[in-house]
């Protein structure tokens, strides 16, 4: 049954969109369409990578299960309504598919903090097979310390991982094993991962059981969702998504499971996304709110109030799963990159800026949450009202604003999300204590931020407000205006916004550039930025043009992975995915648009 080749085939790399994601809330892998795992952080999202392939390159390690030979994918696709991806391919005159995914924790089970399922079956013929199993662990591709006791061990200190099959297969790290797969006969292959903690041993057969009851939890979890929700099944992918990349142990999504998956193939722009970003997990919020998922909104918060503690009032602009400070950002040496994109970073520098706008998207995910009927907690409105006095006092100053720029400006969005702030924080203190004086300075500076917004942030030769004061660059996050309710949504300087924000940041059909191409100070270009298309759908339903909504959703759906997934942007002229992936924000937006084409007006008045 087993054997090696000669020679190891080589993979040129995968284009982004062809990765499928398997989680357990903890960690995340991403793999290719030939069954390779390229992508493995260990024991979390932000650790050490056990399979870096992706932007490590061949020395970085990876976990191929797949057809020995040149083969031809017949079908890919997520089992509905879980996190099990299967594989098909058609190979000679069979069919071989690998169905796979990872255990989401199991209360009141003693089970390895990391367990990932991988089963090869055969149809209508016997089908040669490939198993690569080669870990390489970290900044440096350290081999394992090996072990065979039936199956194979691999340790680096602290960390152990284990590989059983069913039949068993006698696997060497770092050598390829041939396998023929038989119809009725397959083979399951089981990785358990420990740190800093006893490795469990779960046999295949267990392992497969254990799959299928994480499909069923799953299937539970998405049946309740509204069935009457707008694009329904690509909403639930979505949330299916950004739940798998939420650290359950404290509650805080990831903005992505990678890091330094290119903007702008073959140059600099590539950065670590494996950390919380209040904003990006604040939209999420919403998201799981406005569909009948409080305890996700609720989980955030209580870790927003821990993570923040320390640094209370200021909110950082982003955070480590578990609330301390983001690693300064540095460069891997000897990393290839993904197509030669250089550097691959861990860290991220913009941990140290000043955002205003992250005040607003958690002070309006903390009112979502109490509109929801749930009362905030003391110690949680105390940190909405320390981080409002922040807004009132610091409002004025130039920031880095929503797109991290190095050269702090004064951002007109950051302003706006200023104004949702105080504006949001004051509609919370109907319902909850607030000192009369508090009152009158967040009203004071509320006012004060929209008189100057409207006075300097718009240009009345455009027609639209503008990304900074003095500037005519436009800026898509203006595409929140709408949402806000700082200016009537039927006003002329709100349909003026959109109309110069779709034309003149256009990156063809239903794509949108964030800002005017190179205006950030970073060398080389970008793709269309996928959340703001779905922000523009949101606008437009908002602003009752909810047939306009609803086609440019319709062929935004089309630029989705062939499983539904999103990267960060889009090639314009290739539709090839950029950045890294997938990406929370994206989805997140993404269900807020359907959202917003639910609750539309079924009418447009005035659209024509």
């Amino acid at each position: 049954m087993t054997g090696e080749p000669d020679t190891r085939r080589p993979r040129p790399p995968a284009p982004i969109s062809d990765y499928g994601l398997l989680g357990d809330t903890r960690t995340a892998a991403l793999v290719a369409s030939d069954g390779g795992i390229d992508w493995l952080c260990v024991p979390r999202f932000d650790g050490e990578p056990l399979f870096g392939r992706l932007v490590g390159g061949p020395d970085a390690g990876m976990f191929r299960v797949g057809p020995a030979g040149p083969t031809t994918v017949v079908e890919r696709r997520y089992r509905r309504h879980t996190a099990t991806l299967e594989t098909t391919w058609a190979v000679g005159s069979g069919r071989l598919t690998l169905t796979e995914g990872m255990v989401a924790e199991v209360s009141g089970r003693l089970l390895p903090t990391t367990l990932v399922v991988r089963r090869l079956s055969a149809e209508e013929a016997a089908v040669d097979a490939v198993v690569e199993f080669d870990p390489r662990l970290g900044v440096r591709h350290r081999r394992p310390r090996v072990h065979h006791r039936r199956r194979t061990l691999c340790e680096w200190g602290s960390l152990a991982v284990s590989l059983d099959s069913a039949p068993e297969l006698a696997i060497e790290p770092g050598r390829p094993t041939l396998i023929t797969v038989r119809p009725g006969s397959p083979v399951t292959l089981v990785l358990a991962v420990a740190h800093r903690e006893p490795l469990i041993h779960v046999e295949p057969a267990a392992a497969w059981d254990l799959l299928i009851e994480d499909e069923d939890r799953w299937r539970a979890w998405t049946a309740e969702i509204d069935e009457s929700l707008p694009f329904r099944e690509h909403v639930v992918r979505s949330l299916l998504t950004l739940r798998l990349l939420t650290y359950s142990p404290s509650g805080s999504p990831v903005a992505a499971p990678t890091t330094s998956l290119p903007e702008d193939p073959g140059g600099v722009r590539n950065w670590d996304y494996r950390y919380v970003w209040p904003r990006d997990a604040s939209i999420a919020v919403s998201a799981f709110l406005s569909v009948g998922k409080p305890d996700e909104a609720h989980g955030f918060l209580a870790w927003l109030l821990h993570a923040s503690r320390l640094q209370r009032p200021r909110l950082p602009a982003l955070f480590t799963l578990h609330g301390r400070h983001v690693p300064a950002e540095r460069d891997l040496r000897g990393w290839p990159g993904y197509l030669d994109s250089v550097p691959v970073r861990v860290g991220n520098g913009a941990a140290r800026q000043h955002q205003l706008d992250g005040y607003g998207w958690v002070i309006d995910a903390a009112w979502a949450f109490a509109q929801a009927g749930q009362r905030l907690y003391t110690e949680t409105w105390r940190a909405v009202r320390g981080f409002a006095d922040v807004v009132a006092r610091r409002w004025q100053e130039p920031d880095a604003g929503i797109w991290e720029v190095r050269a702090p400006a004064q951002h007109v969005h950051s302003k706006l999300m200023g104004w949702l702030a105080l504006d949001r924080a004051l509609r919370i203190a109907d319902t909850h204590p607030l000192s009369d004086r508090q009152r009158r300075r967040w009203q004071k500076a509320r006012d004060a931020i929209a008189a100057e917004v409207r006075t300097r942030g718009f240009d009345p030769t455009m027609a639209s407000y503008v990304r900074s004061y003095g500037s005519q660059d436009l800026d898509a996050a203006l595409l929140v205006l709408p949402l806000l309710d700082m200016e009537n949504v039927e006003s002329p300087r709100v349909r003026g916004t959109i109309d110069a924000i779709r034309d003149r940041l256009s990156a063809g059909g239903p794509l949108l550039y964030r800002y005017p191409p190179g205006r950030d100070g970073f060398p080389g270009t970008e793709g269309a930025f996928l959340p703001c298309s779905f922000w523009l759908v949101q606008a437009l339903a908002r602003a009752g043009r909810r047939l306009e909504a609803v086609e440019l959703f319709q062929t935004m759906l089309d630029h989705a992975s062939p499983i539904g997934l999103y990267a960060e942007e889009l090639d314009p002229a290739t539709g090839a995915h950029l950045g890294n992936y997938p990406q929370t924000l994206t989805h997140a937006a993404l269900i807020q648009a359907a959202l917003a084409i639910r609750d539309a007006p079924a009418i447009d008045p005035g659209s024509a």
